[in-house]
């Protein structure tokens, strides 16, 4: 296989994964929707995952971890995976605000993150097209935040904030896989086994918790669908796709988001947007087309 095959083969994996993820986390925003509206609280949520997705990576932890990274990249890959910080984040502003709102300020936001990022540390500036991509996405944004204000008020700022902080952390994480060439199976252990060993005794100790009131199903479902998906599953694609598309183009996937989450939560949720909202999500998944034409 020459060099030009390889090259689009690797750029199809990517893209394939990228896909895939942006489907995984349509699921996460909706369904971590309806499992923080019940009395299950953002602790419970993300004690469920980690309880799941560290069982499923602990036996490796020996083999895949990696050696060769300096205890600066452990810790920051670490904190600002899609592990602890993140999941806390995420939860606690899906119980502020609805699906729609996730999907558009956490994953809409991961472009803009992401590419200041790599422009400050990587000296990458991105292309013209890139630049107008993501100030069609901020402009999205401001149509869909504008609405919510307007209605929702104190939770719903509280919820964008919450989401934008999560959007921030997680850019770090995209940028650092591609800085410091972590393979999948190496992403998996940093992610999953500190924030596992460190997050589940503090969760079943001292943190509120509603499993006692929650039904076995919602548990169970709970359980398995953050364990699996953007607990393991997630995680393993996002390295694909940041190592073979770049930390800018795979960012700019996760703007495709607000739109699959948006549809996906008016038959699971019940949370239909108005027309300035679906406007506000049309326009930032425009800008993901024009963010993902040269790669990041």
């Amino acid at each position: 296989m020459n060099s030009q095959s390889a090259a689009v083969q690797n750029r199809n994996l990517g893209v394939a994964s990228a896909v895939a993820v942006l489907f995984i986390w349509s699921g996460f925003i909706v369904f971590s929707r309806a499992g923080v509206t019940t009395s299950l609280t953002p602790a419970d949520m993300t004690g469920l995952r980690f309880l799941v997705a560290g069982a499923i990576t602990l036996p490796f932890a020996i083999r895949w971890w990696p050696r060769h990274l300096p205890f600066r990249a452990v810790a920051l890959m670490s904190l600002c995976g899609p592990g602890v910080i993140y999941s806390m984040l995420m939860y606690w502003g899906l119980s502020e605000a609805s699906a729609a709102y996730a999907g558009v300020f956490a994953n809409g936001a991961l472009p803009v993150f992401t590419a200041a990022l790599v422009a400050v540390f990587a000296a990458s500036f991105p292309a013209r097209m890139q630049v107008i991509g993501i100030a069609v996405i901020v402009a999205g944004a401001v149509l869909v935040g504008s609405t919510g204000l307007m209605q929702g008020g104190k939770n719903v700022a509280v919820g964008i904030g919450l989401f934008l902080s999560a959007s921030a952390v997680l850019s770090v994480y995209i940028f650092g896989v591609r800085h410091w060439q972590i393979t999948p199976r190496q992403a998996l252990v940093l992610v999953n086994v500190p924030n596992a060993l460190l997050f589940i005794p503090v969760w079943l100790l001292f943190l509120p918790s509603g499993l006692a009131d929650a039904s076995l199903s919602s548990i169970v479902f709970q359980a398995a669908y953050q364990g699996l998906g953007p607990g393991f599953v997630a995680v393993i694609l996002f390295a694909l796709a940041a190592t073979h598309l770049g930390p800018t183009a795979t960012a700019g996937f996760s703007a495709a988001v607000p739109a699959s989450a948006a549809v996906l939560a008016i038959p699971v949720l019940g949370e239909t947007p108005g027309f300035q909202e679906w406007l506000g999500i049309g326009v930032v998944t425009i800008g993901l087309s024009l963010l993902i034409v040269k790669r990041g």
